[in-house]
C-alpha cells in the first residue's frame, strides 16, 4: 500500500446534507423539519435544559453551598519543590515560573513547610508558614511577604 493509496473506511465520511434544494433532492419542501411547530420555524427550537414548561431539572435541585467571588486563590508550593533550586537564588513567582516549578501564578504564591530545605534562599512570597519561615530563615536565609 501506497500514501496515495490511503482511503477512508467505506461508511465513515459523509458528504453534508443539502437542503432546501427541490423536491428532486428528498430534502426539498420542508428541508427535513417536517410540517409546522417550534422546530420548523427559523430560529425555532428551545435552549438547553428546557423541558416543556415543567420546572427544569436545574431549578428542582436545591442549591448547596456558597462560593467566595472575593477569595484569592493561591499556588502552592512546598519546601521540597524550592530544595531543586540553586544556593541563593531568589525565589519569586516568576521565577518559579521560569524554572518550570509552577504551572501558573493565580494571586500570588504560599509557600508551605512541607519537605526539608538545605539551601540558602531568599522567598518573595504572597503567604508563608510558620514552619516554611523558621526552616529558610534556619538555614541563613530570607523572607519577605509581599
Amino acid at each position: 500500500m501506497k500514501l496515495d493509496e490511503l482511503k477512508p473506511a467505506v461508511g465513515s465520511r459523509t458528504s453534508r446534507k443539502r437542503i432546501g434544494r427541490g423536491v428532486g433532492s428528498g430534502l426539498g419542501k420542508t428541508a427535513g423539519k417536517g410540517h409546522k411547530g417550534q422546530n420548523a420555524r427559523s430560529g425555532g427550537g428551545v435552549r438547553p435544559g428546557f423541558e416543556g414548561g415543567q420546572m427544569p431539572l436545574f431549578r428542582r435541585i436545591p442549591k448547596r453551598g456558597f462560593k467566595n467571588i472575593n477569595a484569592k486563590e493561591y499556588t502552592e508550593v512546598t519546601l521540597a519543590m524550592l530544595e531543586g533550586l540553586d544556593n541563593g537564588t531568589e525565589v519569586t513567582a516568576q521565577s518559579l515560573l521560569e524554572a518550570g516549578v509552577i504551572r501558573k501564578v493565580n494571586d500570588g504564591i504560599v509557600v508551605l513547610g512541607n519537605g526539608e530545605l538545605t539551601k540558602k534562599l531568599t522567598v518573595k512570597a504572597a503567604r508563608v508558614t510558620k514552619s516554611a519561615e523558621a526552616k529558610i530563615l534556619a538555614n541563613g536565609g530570607k523572607v519577605e511577604v509581599i
